[in-house]
């Protein structure tokens, strides 16, 4: 059973603050309402979560203030005209109901994504074949980006995998040499998805995102301030400059 979260209302700032049997603290900011959720090892106590707090408060309110000017996305219920992305590129999309396996279709040139469905099916099993699909194109497309920008940054992978993640575009386990993406990485144009690959590669030189970090990811991918500030306050179909 997960975690129940307490509650910590300091100054203007409601936090859920989850107790786990972890080591290290994490902080993070939630889209898309800038929930904030505060992760501590078992045994802390409330004292020491207000002090992290305050000691955090002007980086929460700027990820807040981030977060309200995003454009808003409206919830997909997966029906028929709707607009999804792949790649950056707007999809209109068209929904067959019939009989059968279900199946998804991209019709670049016209700009169309087909779903074909059994009939009675609901947004959330729509969802999950889309997901299916998404999860099948990047398993195409992440192995020639490995094998083109491992060399450049001097690291290799053991493992990737792919992940559906609320907070976070990437993560490294530097200790298994593991990178993992997240799956909504589809949506936006392949220079995100480079970015983010060269960026966790760069964490199996660099853990921490020290200035030796950055100076390592910008000798190996010069322009990722491009895709980065696009995935931090962007939305996938804004078009990217040439040279990202």
């Amino acid at each position: 059973m997960p975690p129940v979260p307490a509650q910590l209302v300091v100054e203007d700032v409601v936090v859920e603050v989850v107790r786990k049997p972890v080591r290290s603290w994490r902080l993070s900011v939630r889209p898309p309402h800038g929930t904030v959720r505060l992760t501590v090892p078992l045994g802390t106590r409330e004292a020491s979560w207000r002090e992290a707090i305050l000691d955090k408060l002007a980086w929460i309110r700027r990820h807040q203030a981030t977060l309200r000017q995003r454009p808003v996305v409206p919830e997909l219920r997966y029906e028929a005209g709707e607009t999804h992305y792949y790649l950056g590129q707007a999809l209109h999309l068209v929904v067959q109901e019939q009989a059968g396996r279900s199946q998804v279709r991209l019709v670049a040139e016209v700009g169309e994504l087909h779903l074909r469905v059994p009939p009675g099916t609901t947004p959330t099993q729509r969802a999950q074949v889309v997901g299916r699909w998404r999860r099948q194109q990047l398993r195409r497309l992440v192995p020639g980006l490995l094998a083109q920008w491992e060399p450049v940054v001097g690291a290799q992978t053991a493992a990737w995998g792919l992940k559906a993640m609320k907070t976070r575009w990437g993560t490294c386990s530097i200790r298994a040499r593991r990178i993992w993406l997240n799956v909504a990485l589809s949506e936006w144009p392949l220079a995100c998805l480079r970015y983010v690959l060269v960026h966790e590669l760069t964490h199996l030189h660099e853990r921490l995102h020290s200035p030796r970090f950055w100076q390592l990811l910008a000798q190996a991918l010069p322009t990722w301030h491009v895709a980065h500030l696009a995935l931090k306050k962007g939305h996938p179909g804004v078009p990217l400059p040439l040279a990202a």
